[in-house]
């Protein structure tokens, strides 16, 4: 298999678990897909790159340049890829338990779950400032202030 149809269907898989969590958050299978089996399989894949490229990759950590020469190779490129996949999947599935544990709106939460699909910290910065607001107006409702 090429690095190219990988990358595809490495994309195919980890947007089925965001699907399901936007589209499917109550299903009682969506947190064992979207948060325990999907990233499982991208984090055997990120393994089995690493495993079979890093010897040879040139480049490191400890600098801007070394990680752009690191990246330089496809398949190294593509395990950096398939760890995104895999943790903003973990973290979007912790925002959907997290929202759903505080009794937030699954609509608040969309976007948020959009936006830590495309820019990963972003989304979860988002998320945060949405629970907060939640948090506040649930303390301030007139519910709140009787019980």
């Amino acid at each position: 298999m090429t690095a190219d149809a990988l990358f595809s269907a490495l994309n195919m898989t980890a947007m089925s678990g965001w699907l399901l969590l936007v589209f499917a958050p109550r299903w009682k299978r969506t947190g064992l897909i979207a948060g325990l089996a999907i990233p499982a399989l991208l984090a055997a894949v990120y393994a089995a790159i690493l495993a079979s490229t890093w010897a040879s990759a040139e480049g490191g950590f400890s600098s801007l340049s070394g990680v752009a020469a690191l990246f330089a190779d496809r398949w190294v490129l593509l395990a950096g890829w398939t760890h995104y996949l895999a943790f903003d999947l973990l973290i979007g599935t912790w925002e959907a338990r997290d929202a759903r544990s505080r009794e937030l709106p699954h609509l608040l939460l969309v976007p948020c779950l959009l936006l830590t699909f495309m820019f990963g910290p972003a989304g979860w910065l988002l998320y945060l400032a949405v629970r907060k607001a939640g948090a506040t107006a649930r303390l301030s409702s007139p519910a709140a202030a009787t019980s």
